[in-house]
């Protein structure tokens, strides 16, 4: 066969292993996978002491177009997204108009075409006013499904009640991917705001048993209803029995864990970081974290997700709670991981499997997430023992900032591959947006 492309020689990371060998490239899909020395190819590309890994999937980032562009756009985002490694992101429905429509979906992928850097599907948000047409939107070409806000949001993207989440999760099959916070409790609990608000209060205020009941109510409903169910961003150990008992009881629950709640731990990160700290689900104390690291250990965990959600730095500026939540993350989740191995607490594989694989799977996603014959060459090329401070420079995210700047992160990616064709060469970006829709596979 000839090729138009062998990566010769790097070390192929998959979830069941570790191995050398070379991958060749044809008509932008993975052609062969093993040693190709006597094949040709139209070039070559020398990746020793390089591993070379499906390009990450990232099922959960926010990139503000349309209505907020001056914080996140498309381009900028999707930028961000494949010079960190990200060959494929799925952007949630929280824009200004929300896509909680086919005319919005329809807007988003008019907006992509030609300017997306890397792979990308839109989800739908829920609300009460659609929830009887989810099952047809849900379905729509250019999306993975729905999601739901059970905490506050943009315009109508709350579904609060278990009647109205019930009246949801019956209009439709495909796995919801929740936002689990319950809405009534954060209300009540605003009051006991000090009178001299600080960062470090959000995780009192937006607290552990928020998303304890938030959890326990939706997987409640799931069992109910019979709908799958993805819980984002877990933040509490509160929650993981909880998850580990429906899992157990085969409820087909699924859920994330972010970089960032396995990174950073309250009171440090917000006196250290003021608001730029400040997300939701919140960054929570040691204790939080180290209950999601022993679930990461146990397994628990099926993907990692950024959460990507920036903001400009002068509407962090802004006085506490004034000061909006969400931090920027795509860029920056492969190296943050790999620091991670660096320290022992995760393997090349874990990465491979939850940030490539499982979500994959999880959501039906078509040749994409695996190295094999056949897929699509979405790949990121990147020495996982080379240090690196983040800075400035290097962000692409048109916010311009993220919470690791002055960190050592490791694993800068030094190529990224989509469909076959460099997009990031020695770490640098080249050729021009080549993105395009997911495509999905159901049962």
């Amino acid at each position: 066969m000839d090729f138009d492309l062998i990566i010769k020689g790097g070390r192929l990371v998959q979830s069941s292993g570790v191995t050398t060998g070379d991958i060749g490239i044809v008509n932008g899909r993975i052609g062969a996978i093993g040693d190709l020395g006597s094949e040709s190819a139209k070039e070559l590309l020398y990746a020793q002491g390089l591993c070379v890994m499906a390009g990450l999937i990232d099922t959960q980032v926010h990139f503000r177009e349309p209505g907020l562009e001056h914080k996140e756009d498309l381009e900028s985002g999707t930028r961000a997204a494949i010079v960190g490694g990200v060959t494929t992101v799925f952007e949630m429905p929280n824009t200004q108009p929300n896509t909680t429509d086919q005319a919005s979906l329809d807007d988003k992928l008019r907006r992509a075409k030609g300017r997306a850097w890397c792979d990308y599907a839109f989800f739908v948000g829920a609300s009460t006013e659609n929830a009887v047409l989810l099952d047809g939107l849900e379905m729509a070409e250019g999306t993975p499904g729905v999601k739901i806000f059970m905490g506050s949001s943009t315009g109508s993207l709350l579904v609060a009640s278990d009647d109205d989440l019930r009246q949801v999760l019956r209009h439709g099959k495909r796995r919801a991917p929740i936002h689990a916070e319950d809405e009534a409790r954060n209300l009540d609990r605003r009051k006991l705001i000090s009178a001299a608000p600080h960062p470090r209060e959000h995780p009192f205020l937006r607290d552990a048993e928020s998303a304890r009941l938030a959890t326990e109510r939706i997987l409640r409903l799931s069992r109910e209803t019979g709908r799958p169910i993805h819980i984002l961003h877990v933040s509490t150990r509160d929650e993981l029995p909880l998850i580990e008992a429906a899992k157990r009881e085969g409820l087909n629950t699924t859920a994330e864990v972010t970089p960032q709640h396995l990174f950073f731990s309250a009171p440090e990160c917000y006196d250290r970081l003021g608001s730029y700290a400040q997300m939701n689900p919140p960054i929570r104390s040691a204790e939080h974290r180290e209950g999601l690291w022993k679930a990461v250990a146990a397994g628990l965990f099926d993907v990692f997700g950024s959460d990507h959600a920036p903001h400009t730095r002068e509407e962090k500026a802004k006085p506490y709670p004034q000061s909006p939540s969400g931090m920027p993350g795509v860029q920056t989740m492969l190296p943050v991981l790999l620091r991670f191995v660096h320290e022992g607490k995760l393997k090349l594989e874990d990465i491979a499997r939850m940030a490539c694989e499982h979500p994959a799977a999880i959501y039906g996603i078509k040749d994409r997430g695996f190295l094999k014959a056949g897929s699509l060459a979405n790949l990121v090329l990147f020495d996982p023992s080379a240090r690196f401070e983040v800075n400035e420079s290097w962000l692409q995210s048109k916010c311009g900032w993220s919470p690791y700047e002055g960190e050592s992160l490791f694993g800068k990616p030094e190529h990224v591959l989509l469909h076959g064709d460099l997009a990031v060469r020695e770490g640098a970006l080249v050729g021009t947006p080549r993105g395009c829709p997911v495509e999905f596979e159901w049962k």
